[in-house]
């Protein structure tokens, strides 16, 4: 199944990636790699998802977010490969920051949300190296954000 099949099979539709709000761009591609800026959790309506994991939020509802970065994720990966996701030959590293309480400790499972979405829509060439790390505070005070590095054709 192509990548776009099985986008289409989760019922998930690509959106063009938001316009950076500082001084950065979206995406950066050297050679075969395409490195995304970090991307923070928004809810469906677009607004922030905001709120800090072991507080406000609950581990279930971090990884919805996480997965719908992934989405977001892909939509500005898609933009980086000239439009044609089947330009990507492996997803390489994802980054996790998770806002969370001092005590919180699963920020790895949040970022499954995130991980597990990328293995079923690229397969293998989905998995990929990974850190998840714990923070005070992430910008507009969202409770995920997500950067990812790609290797494309």
């Amino acid at each position: 199944m192509s990548v776009y099949e099985k986008l289409k099979s989760l019922d998930i539709t690509l959106a063009p990636p938001a316009a950076p709000v500082a001084a950065y761009v979206m995406w950066v591609r050297t050679g075969n790699l395409v490195f995304i800026s970090g991307h923070i959790a928004k809810k469906p309506d677009g607004s922030v998802w905001a709120g800090q994991l072991g507080k406000d939020i609950e581990t279930a509802e971090g990884q919805q977010a996480a997965r719908a970065i992934a989405i977001d994720l892909m939509g500005t990966l898609q933009e980086a490969c000239g439009g044609d996701l089947n330009n990507v030959k492996r997803i390489v590293k994802v980054m996790s920051l998770v806002n969370s309480t001092p005590d919180y400790t699963d920020q790895h499972l949040v970022t499954n949300g995130c991980s597990e979405l990328l293995g079923e829509v690229f397969g293998d060439a989905g998995k990929h190296a990974r850190s998840a790390f714990g923070v005070a505070q992430i910008p507009r005070g969202a409770c995920v954000e997500i950067e990812l590095i790609a290797e494309v054709v």
